[in-house]
């Protein structure tokens, strides 16, 4: 019994179930005996002997009795099965006396309780059940020997008794073996289960996005974080990335990452994007763009067919965000009193260079006083785009004709750097049309060449200048160079205040580069995207790039 407590519930269903098998086997052998013993085929009557007829017909009766118990009343399995044994034994026993003993070869009937039992019952009880039936075949052919003037076959009932123990002790070891892989099976599902649930809480709960696709793209499951920042509705499954032009980015990475494996991060921005029909079955972001983090994982499959692929995404714009406004928060406390307090003495600073520098001529002195009058011109900058951020200025909006206005711009930069034509490029803009306020749009684009030229190789076309259309048909003006891309570390913090790369940048020229965008119902960013340009073969590149929210006018 207490080896019984110790089995699992699907270990005890197991054995119910083979219980139940037992039963209809007992039917079958039962009906054959009736058919055999109790009835007599020749002339279609009832057996004389009423020892045959009236036992087969109760051992039927009491195998269909067994059989309705076992399937209704689970409880008390061992003596069930106990009962059950012990009818066999006493019924094959009582027949095997009637039959005529071992001559009448009914004592293999006995193989068929006792390996039940060696299957079912522990091995105590089976090896009982197997002496028992040993023993009366013994006992039996001993009384032959007093009262039959043949000799007893007790070679014969010895080798049968040997027979049921061996066969009791094979069978019970083999399905202890079984039961046992049965039972760590059902450990390991309870196991896998529970696992199951704890990855489906992990999955669900995780910050980070988790989409599983195949070698065409086509998104089989994903966690909630993946379905939040890509800007799905429903269950992000069942579809291409290629079908929804927002997702187009990430579909790019994904195909440049299967080209050539690697464990480099990609990054993509997913931008705003509304379906042409309401019954759209993807849908993107409506809100804002998100900048991911996307990492790339092959599963491995096996010899199965069907390639596996996990996509992990980190959405990087919250950790931007979060480190711009710590930043912004402590330059509105420093600009209240900048005026006031840095600006008068760098003014005073300023004057008196500049009396000195009349009175001392020597290179020593000129060489200082060059110095001090530089840096002096670069802190008054530093006040000054300080003061320009606080002061919020309006934008006077209006319709501007890209193609003139670049072109203005280009011959104006040229002319400021002393650059040839052909170094800046400028992509044909046709009748495109954008409002922006045009001294903003200058201010903006100036910035970003002014970055442009510095790392540029300053060849025909290293500089680039060229309209573009998002996946929502919005207009974009791309600015990019031909120099080495910016790095994911520096594009976390690219348009943070004070953040510069260079030793006489100020680090406030792209964060208002993009606040005036702002001002503007625009959107500057920087953009790994895959360039298919004159550039160069396709790969991933990086570029500035002004997303026009507001509709062109008309």
């Amino acid at each position: 019994m207490a080896a019984w407590k110790a089995l699992s519930a699907e270990a005890r269903v197991t054995l119910w179930r083979s219980l139940q098998t037992f039963t209809v086997t007992r039917i079958v052998i039962a009906l054959v005996l009736l058919l055999y013993l109790g009835f007599d085929l020749q002339s279609g009557s009832i057996n004389t002997d009423p020892v045959n007829a009236e036992t087969c017909f109760a051992y039927a009766a009491a195998a269909i009795l067994f059989a309705v118990v076992a399937a209704r009343w689970r409880r008390r399995f061992i003596i069930q099965l106990g009962v059950q044994i012990a009818t066999d034994l006493a019924v094959i026993s009582l027949l095997y006396l009637a039959a005529g003993g071992m001559r009448s070869g009914l004592g293999i009937l006995y193989l068929f309780p006792l390996a039940g039992a060696a299957i079912l019952a522990p091995l105590l009880l089976a090896l009982f059940s197997a002496s028992v039936a040993a023993i009366f075949l013994l006992l039996e052919s001993a009384w032959q020997l007093f009262i039959s003037d043949r000799d007893p076959p007790l070679m014969q009932a010895g080798m049968y008794g040997a027979a049921f123990f061996a066969c009791v002790l094979i069978l019970n070891r083999l399905a202890a073996r079984l039961l046992g892989q049965e039972e760590l099976a059902a450990q390991r599902g309870t196991d896998l289960r529970i696992q199951q649930a704890i990855n489906q809480i992990v999955i669900a709960d995780v910050g980070d996005g988790i989409l599983v696709l195949d070698d065409d793209g086509r998104v089989y499951t994903g966690n909630p974080a993946a379905r939040r920042m890509l800007g799905l509705e429903s269950e992000a499954e069942g579809f291409r990335l290629l079908d929804a032009p927002a997702f187009e980015p990430v579909a790019q990475a994904f195909a440049a990452w299967r080209a050539a494996p690697s464990e480099e991060a990609a990054f993509v921005t997913i931008k705003p994007w509304q379906e042409s029909g309401a019954s759209a079955a993807v849908r993107g972001r409506r809100d804002q763009p998100a900048h991911l983090k996307l990492r790339f994982a092959r599963v491995d499959t096996g010899a199965q067919s069907g390639g596996r692929s996990v996509i992990f995404m980190q959405d990087v714009s919250a950790i931007e965000n979060q480190a711009q406004q710590l930043k912004l928060a402590s330059m509105g406390r420093l600009t209240a009193s900048i005026a006031h307090e840095v600006r008068n003495p760098l003014s005073a600073i300023g004057h008196a260079t500049a009396l000195l520098a009349e009175d001392l001529h020597g290179p020593a002195e000129v060489r200082l006083l060059k110095i001090v009058s530089d840096n002096v011109a670069r802190v008054n900058r530093m006040v000054e785009d300080i003061l320009q951020l606080s002061r919020k200025a309006q934008p006077h909006s209006e319709p501007v004709p890209l193609a003139a206005f670049l072109a203005e711009l280009k011959a104006e930069f040229c002319e400021i750097h002393g650059l040839d034509g052909d170094i800046v490029w400028l992509g044909d803009a046709g009748d495109a049309t954008v409002r922006f306020d045009p001294l903003h749009l200058h201010e903006v684009l100036l910035n970003l060449l002014n970055n442009a030229v510095r790392y540029a190789s300053r060849k025909p076309g290293s500089i680039r200048i060229f309209p573009s259309t998002d996946a929502a048909g919005r207009p974009e003006l791309h600015v990019q160079d031909d120099g080495p891309g910016i790095t994911p570390e520096v594009r976390a913090h690219l348009f943070e205040p004070f953040y510069t790369t260079s030793s006489k940048g100020t680090g406030l020229g792209l964060y208002l580069a993009r606040e005036l965008c702002l001002n503007n119902d625009a959107k500057l960013d920087y953009e790994y995207r895959f360039d298919q340009s004159a550039m160069g073969p396709r790969k991933a590149s990086g570029r500035f790039v002004i997303s026009f929210i507001q509709p062109p006018a008309g």
